[in-house]
């Protein structure tokens, strides 16, 4: 078969026909009656496992190898393109996530562009500063998908806070990614998305922390939990009694209870619980805690239950008790 032929029957043109026999690699072994060089079938056999090889990647010269030295093993040389495939494939990936920050942010003008995409390389810059900078100096709207991935990973609280402002500025825009980060194995991650999501003040985002304050980790579940009472949601009211109970962010816990009492009108209740939690512990820490939560409750059922810890046994929680009852009577009637 000549070479023209071999060209129509395989789909490689002439030219690298001629490289692959400059190189020794597939070398016509015939002769016709009028001494042109003819592909054997064996030749033709040789050039489709030459093309076989080059789709895993192989280099010529490892394709050469391969075919002609019995002792060439695959593995290494596998192993190798496998790595390599991989960090192509994350650079492509790397890309393509580019370009659709880019795409998303709808871009009219070439410069438009060139503006995004000196915002994104400076979001991946190792300088915090940086990074902060660009977020609160860029003059063209930020791309909110961008402004939320970036939310997700950030580890220094200044660029954090910038993120979390510039996508408080977006009308929501942003809040799918951070879903996305609500449902990370990593619970910091999580952590972060809670709080770049409690930024934002649609009624979306109301409704995300409502599903993270049945996070299994302490932290997420609490930040949900105090932006969504300060939101008015009374769903927060078991996490926040909760937190009062366990320390840590109580103080906050207690405050946000106390605006929940008065514009929910679930004092009550909430005075109810934290009257439970009180008798069922017999810790001096924890009781003194609910004492002091119970002094942000307002109503007279609140009053009634400080009146009551005046007596109690342990003397700093019948102390604080008595302060606090004496400071809401000095205030007015209750």
């Amino acid at each position: 078969m000549l070479i023209g032929e071999v060209s129509r029957l395989t789909g490689l043109s002439a030219r690298v026909l001629r490289h692959y026999d400059a190189l020794g690699l597939v070398t016509p072994t015939g002769r016709t009656a009028g001494g042109y060089r003819e592909y054997s079938a064996d030749d033709i056999r040789r050039l489709f496992h030459v093309e076989s090889l080059r789709t895993l990647g192989l280099s010529l010269t490892n394709t050469r190898r391969a075919l002609d030295e019995p002792g060439f093993a695959p593995a290494d040389l596998v192993g190798e393109l496998i790595r390599h495939t991989r960090q192509r494939i994350a650079a492509e990936q790397e890309l393509l996530t580019r370009l659709e920050r880019v795409d998303a942010a709808a871009p009219a003008q070439w410069g438009d562009v060139l503006h995004l995409v000196a915002l994104l390389r400076a979001l991946e810059s190792e300088s915090g500063g940086r990074r902060q900078q660009a977020v609160l100096s860029h003059e063209a709207p930020v791309p909110a998908r961008a402004l939320a991935e970036a939310a997700l990973t950030e580890e220094d609280a200044n660029v954090a806070g910038a993120l979390r402002w510039s996508l408080a500025r977006a009308d929501g825009r942003g809040l799918a990614e951070l879903a996305v980060g609500l449902d990370a194995d990593a619970a910091e991650v999580r952590r972060r998305a809670v709080e770049a999501i409690a930024s934002v003040p649609a009624a979306e985002a109301t409704a995300l922390l409502r599903r993270a304050i049945g996070d299994a980790d302490g932290a997420v579940r609490g930040r949900a939990a105090l932006e969504l009472g300060a939101r008015g949601g009374v769903d927060a009211i078991p996490v926040l009694l909760g937190m009062v109970v366990a320390g840590g962010r109580d103080v906050e816990a207690a405050e946000v209870l106390g605006r929940l009492a008065e514009v929910a009108g679930v004092g009550d209740e909430i005075v109810g619980a934290l009257q439970g939690d009180v008798d069922s512990s017999a810790d001096g820490p924890t009781r003194l805690r609910i004492t002091q939560a119970l002094a942000e409750i307002p109503g007279t059922t609140a009053h009634q239950a400080l009146l009551r810890l005046t007596g109690d046994a342990d003397r700093t929680v019948a102390a604080t008790a008595a302060a606090i009852v004496h400071l809401r009577e000095q205030a007015g009637p209750v």
